[in-house]
């Protein structure tokens, strides 16, 4: 019975996973996020799911939650919690401009330091607090949510500073955790334009987190050793 992490539970592309590997009741899932996920709504659903408020920006949250699941090993880890990194002001002034507020113009210290500490700090300590729980598993899968627009070959346009920065980072972070930890297996994943919270319209040619995992579950079960350290897009195909 492989029991299941999922991180940002809550919504979005957390959403849809726990969704689809709900329905199998060989699974044991464990869900996280920074807001109560309600569960009463996977009733009908067969497998186990046990629902967790943990916070990544807080060590503090992250070390309790590592705590209370000592003793649990955990085949497989799906990461996807982020944000856009977008000038609040700015998002608020011209919520339908993502660009507008991503400006190096626009740009400004706190939105950079946030979206670091979401996006790769915050990744960096989970990560390090669950190593023990991943250890237990045998060849236990790290499945991370990055965006192709943390590839610094890919970046032909310029501008999304805090996002762009942020994704960079933790592209490299996984990579140095694929070689630092080789007995768990680390991939980074685009998983397209998704339509989500992370921006406060739907962008154009965005598609549903749901229409994303369906592509994903796949590749997911059929990612291994070889595939550790390495970035892909949704369809498979390897990002720089």
């Amino acid at each position: 019975m492989p029991t299941i992490l999922i991180s940002g539970a809550a919504s979005g592309l957390g959403r849809a996973f726990l969704d689809a590997y709900s329905s199998d009741k060989s699974n044991t899932v464990l869900v996280i996020d920074r807001e109560h996920v309600d569960l009463s709504v996977y009733q009908g659903h067969p497998a186990t799911i046990k629902s967790y408020l943990v916070d990544v920006t807080d060590e503090k949250s992250i070390i309790e939650f590592s705590a209370s699941i000592r003793n649990t090993a955990i085949d497989l880890f799906v990461h996807s919690v982020g944000i856009r990194g977008l000038v609040l002001a700015v998002e608020t002034a011209q919520p339908g401009s993502v660009a507008a507020a991503e400006t190096m113009d626009v740009m400004d210290l706190s939105t950079l330091v946030h979206t670091f500490q979401v996006n790769a700090a915050g990744t960096f300590l989970l990560l390090r607090a669950l190593l023990p729980n991943l250890k237990q598993a045998s060849a236990a899968k790290v499945i991370i949510m990055s965006s192709r627009m943390g590839s610094v070959g890919y970046n032909t346009t310029g501008s999304a500073y805090a996002y762009r920065a942020s994704k960079a980072a933790l592209n490299s972070m996984i990579k140095s955790f694929s070689i630092d930890v080789p007995e768990v297996i680390f991939i980074l994943c685009h998983p397209g334009r998704v339509e989500s919270r992370l921006v406060k319209y739907k962008e154009e040619g965005a598609i549903t987190a749901e229409e994303s995992v369906i592509g994903l579950l796949p590749l997911i079960q059929d990612w291994n050793t070889k595939d550790s350290g390495r970035f892909y897009d949704r369809f498979g195909q390897s990002i720089e």
